[in-house]
């Protein structure tokens, strides 16, 4: 059966976060559409994977036999969740905004499972993986907007999972989540509600498309 890695990185819970409430819709239709399957969720903000380190780093690009056994270690948890990653048929990650990129454990797994000669350059074990992003903002950043320089979530993932990985990648972005918590933003409050209402359908349609082309 199929098997749907779930990355989650805001630091707030589901009630107060955008990215969460969007991921967890996506992720109940998935489970509808897959009652067997399997979901494998990994809350980066409660259980945060390792910063990569020099030994850690430093092993990716030598052979294993010469490894030192710091470099073993630390090699040993990058590869736990490299192989999580090529397991899975289909990934699913919550990507808020903060500061203008995104949290520094989601940059922390990614920096783990990017590993040049095995999931990135010339081999891409993931290639072709759907990989689904909720990159939830405060502000509106999209084409045309005064802040369109300053998007760097999409861009940034962009680069990573589909570049370097070669990953099928979509997104879902709901934007001006700050407007029913900042005063100044209180005129926006009805177009976040509508992106908000927007992420929602998009994450249970996605889901369902993805999980019928799964089982085709």
């Amino acid at each position: 059966m199929a098997t749907l890695l779930h990355i989650d990185s805001s630091v707030f819970p589901a009630d107060a976060s955008s990215s969460r409430a969007v991921t967890d819709a996506f992720r109940r239709t998935w489970r509808e559409q897959h009652p067997q399957g399997t979901v494998i969720h990994r809350d980066l903000a409660t259980n945060p994977v390792p910063h990569i380190t020099a030994h850690a780093h430093t092993a990716g690009f030598s052979d294993p036999a010469t490894h030192s056994p710091e470099q073993a270690a630390a090699f040993a948890q990058r590869l736990t969740l490299i192989e999580e990653l090529e397991r899975a048929d289909a990934v699913l990650i919550g990507a808020p905004m903060y500061n203008l990129t995104i949290p520094s454990t989601l940059k922390a797994w990614l920096d783990n499972v990017v590993l040049m000669g095995r999931t990135a350059g010339n081999a891409q074990s993931v290639k072709g993986t759907p990989v689904t992003v909720v990159a939830s903002r405060g502000g509106a950043y999209g084409p045309g907007t005064p802040r369109e320089g300053y998007e760097y979530v999409q861009n940034y993932l962009s680069a990573v999972l589909a570049d370097f990985l070669g990953a099928d990648l979509d997104f879902i972005v709901p934007e001006l989540t700050m407007a029913p918590v900042n005063p100044e933003m209180t005129d926006l409050v009805p177009l976040f509600e509508a992106s908000r209402e927007r992420a929602l359908d998009e994450a249970t349609t996605k889901a369902k498309r993805l999980a019928q082309r799964l089982a085709a």
